[in-house]
């Protein structure tokens, strides 16, 4: 296509970074578009589930699923990178995500915002680089997530990063069950806020207990 036409399309100028300046030409998605999204690639389950945290739901959101098409996890890694400030956004030197829910989104994200993404690993029970990963010292870092629901999972990739010498400067997630009390202890982006009752195990109503628990996320333990 000639570049005049392309122009047409995308309202920037020759040789801007698409990467850097989203802005310039985003398309906003609505809560109601990424939950499109979700149900379209069959993600949003029901039934009983335990989740990472230890809680019990009877909704799950099964990132792997929504994220397998590439165009579509590109499309909510623009939209994702879309929700956080230009100040935070100029700083980011480097994406990092905890395996393996982390590791399809941190890895768009790192293509949209155009950095290099890691993730970090728990082969003995505690976050860790490998693989030859590392961050600089005082390097600015984005933590990524797929789902995040008390925010724990997040709070220990970060101290990993931070124990490596990183920056850890903001989080970003797909989505957040907590209601939009997780606190990270960074500033936190998600997509989309969904507020799907979780219960502790002591604590499940009748109906869910007599469900049986599926455990569908990466951790079996």
């Amino acid at each position: 296509m000639p570049q005049a036409l392309l122009g047409r399309f995308f309202d920037r100028p020759a040789g801007r970074s698409p990467g850097i300046e989203l802005e310039e030409y985003r398309t906003i998605m609505t809560d109601d578009e990424v939950l499109a999204e979700f149900r379209a690639s069959h993600a949003l389950l029901e039934g009983h589930f335990k989740l990472s945290s230890g809680r019990h739901s009877a909704h799950y959101l099964q990132c792997a699923r929504v994220l397998m098409n590439a165009e579509r996890a590109g499309r909510l890694a623009r939209a994702l990178c879309q929700r956080f400030p230009r100040e935070i956004r100029s700083q980011i030197e480097k994406v990092a995500s905890p395996a393996m829910g982390g590791l399809i989104i941190g890895h768009e994200m790192g293509r949209t915002l155009e950095v290099d993404a890691v993730f970090v690993e728990r082969p003995s029970g505690t976050f860790e680089f490998r693989r030859g990963f590392d961050v600089g010292e005082g390097e600015k870092v984005l933590l990524v997530e797929d789902v995040v629901t008390t925010g724990l999972s997040s709070r220990e990739a970060i101290e990993a990063v931070r124990k490596a010498g990183g920056d850890v400067i903001a989080a970003a997630a797909l989505v957040d069950r907590s209601a939009g009390e997780a606190d990270l202890g960074v500033p936190f982006f998600p997509l989309v806020q969904i507020n799907f009752p979780t219960y502790a195990p002591d604590e499940l109503p009748p109906e869910l207990a007599a469900v049986p628990v599926e455990k569908p996320g990466s951790r079996k333990a």
